[in-house]
């Protein structure tokens, strides 16, 4: 056989290149075990590394929201019971210590770019054999707006939890929705979580592309295609989010099913669990489709700012080169002043409390501005039928009537629950209720619904001696309604 036809038979194969991308994302995990002997603070050969990489990582992406993500201390908190689990008989001081070494070996605390490097090999089209070098992260240090650093999973950390790399997310979501809802229907919660927890990384890594997209633009609007990819995305993203809003409401019917209906007690913890995670999906989904619907009017902003700011006006300032490593080699007494200066400049004016008065007009006069048609037209809602809601049957309410309709004598509220316990249990609450709702009736209301009659309920001081309720014993009574001529009511 030729070397052409091995090459066309399978030699240039882009699944083994992506098969070889996802095994250079769990090196960084193996590397913590083959490590963990040469640590000389802590016999740390009874940790398995690996499983508590994973665990930081799956920590990390559950706290993550499309703005910030999660909060290092916290993160080491919530290790240290997994590594307690792994040798109880360590202090607690060597279980801190061992989650802050796993973090900082997945963000890679010590590179340059703390970023890992990876290099695997693959046939291209002419049968040569090249190595590639695949550059990824798994932890992400970012600094909010506030200046507070949080930590983000990467696309790539995220494919380690799921055991798939580059996967079509909308695919893989709706793939996952099926697989949980087969499993809940059979009864199979424990796989049927880890399901939900498959579909919740998938949500997450929509997000993650969007709020990627959203962040290139403010930088600048040019490297994000707004023509053709952007809207595309953004309308299979809102395709995508109402057919999973339908999907995780009816599988969040059957799992709530599932715990009431359950006997065992780990199974009604595990449906509870399961309740839990698909509930965190749909406060995703919500997330994800308010920042969907504002992506367009985002877009429109940076470029109008980006368009107009122009070109600066005076040169970059080199605080290290210009103003530190200067002010350093001065003494105390000459680095005073310049150090004064530099901050009184960058601190700002003063803004004040109330505009002022051409401004406060300014703003009352200004047109209000146009709204942005974000999603289209609006579907039409699917309603499901309304269940019947009723606590009391006909047959109920006319027991209730007959007991009720005293045209002659008024009879006390005790007798009457005491005849109509005889009859029906319930019948003495509805009795109950009825009374204290005639206690103050509205007659007007009678009148305007055209009725003869009104029951009238009558406080004299006697208290009611009843098993079940407490208060007085009403004196009941029903008043007829007279109409006389011109509408007039007696």
């Amino acid at each position: 056989m030729r070397d052409a036809d091995l090459i066309s038979g399978g030699l240039v194969d882009e699944g083994l290149a992506r098969r070889l991308k996802a095994l250079a994302c769990t090196a960084p995990l193996h590397d913590l075990d083959a490590r963990k002997a040469k640590l000389d603070w802590a016999d740390a050969t009874v940790y398995q590394m690996a499983e508590i990489a994973l665990h930081t990582i799956d920590q990390v992406t559950i706290a993550m929201d499309f703005d910030t993500g999660a909060d290092h201390e916290d993160v080491i908190r919530r290790l240290q019971p997994f590594i307690a689990a792994q040798a109880p008989d360590r202090l607690a001081d060597e279980h801190q210590r061992v989650a802050r070494w796993v973090l900082d070996n997945l963000i890679n605390v010590g590179t340059a770019d703390r970023g890992f490097r990876r290099v695997y090999g693959s046939v291209d089209a002419s049968g040569a054999y090249r190595r590639r070098a695949f550059d990824f992260k798994l932890l992400i240090e970012l600094a909010a707006p506030d200046g507070e650093v949080y930590l983000r999973a990467s696309d790539e950390a995220i494919n380690v939890l799921v055991g798939a790399l580059d996967t079509d997310v909308e695919s893989a979501q709706i793939a996952a929705e099926v697989k949980l809802e087969n499993l809940i229907s059979r009864g199979r919660l424990a796989d049927a979580k880890l399901a939900a927890e498959q579909a919740r990384y998938r949500t997450v890594q929509y997000g993650e592309t969007l709020r990627a997209k959203l962040d290139a633009t403010r930088r600048d609007v040019r490297a994000v295609d707004w023509a053709e990819e952007m809207p595309e995305l953004l309308d299979s993203a809102l395709t995508h989010i109402e057919s999973r809003f339908r999907a995780e409401n009816a599988i969040l019917r059957n799992i709530t099913r599932a715990r009431d209906e359950a006997e065992d007690v780990d199974h009604k913890r595990r449906a509870a669990e399961l309740v839990d995670i698909v509930g965190d999906c749909i406060s995703r989904h919500t997330q994800l489709q308010s920042r969907l619907q504002a992506a367009g009017a985002i877009f429109r902003a940076e470029q109008d700012r980006q368009q107009f700011s122009g070109p600066p006006q005076r040169a970059t300032l080199d605080l290290f080169g210009q103003l530190l490593v200067p002010t350093l080699e001065l003494p105390i007494a000459d680095a005073v002043t310049p150090a004064e200066d530099f901050f009184h400049a960058v601190a700002g004016l003063n803004v004040p409390a109330v505009p002022a008065l051409p401004s406060l007009v300014s703003l009352l006069l200004r047109p209000a501005p146009e709204r942005d048609k974000v999603i289209g037209e609006l579907p039409e809602p699917e309603l499901v039928p309304s269940e019947t809601t009723d606590y009391y049957s006909d047959e109920q309410w006319r027991h209730a009537d007959e007991l009720l309709d005293l045209p002659e004598v008024p009879r006390r509220l005790s007798g009457l629950l005491a005849e109509a316990r005889e009859t029906d249990p319930q019948l003495a609450r509805l009795v109950a209720l009825r009374a204290l709702h005639s206690y103050s009736p509205e007659v007007g209301a009678a009148v305007r619904q055209g009725g003869d009659r009104a029951l009238l309920a009558v406080d004299d001081g006697t208290l009611l001696e009843d098993a079940e309720f407490g208060g007085a014993d009403l004196l009941l009574g029903t008043a007829r309604i007279e109409r006389e001529d011109e509408g007039e009511v007696a």
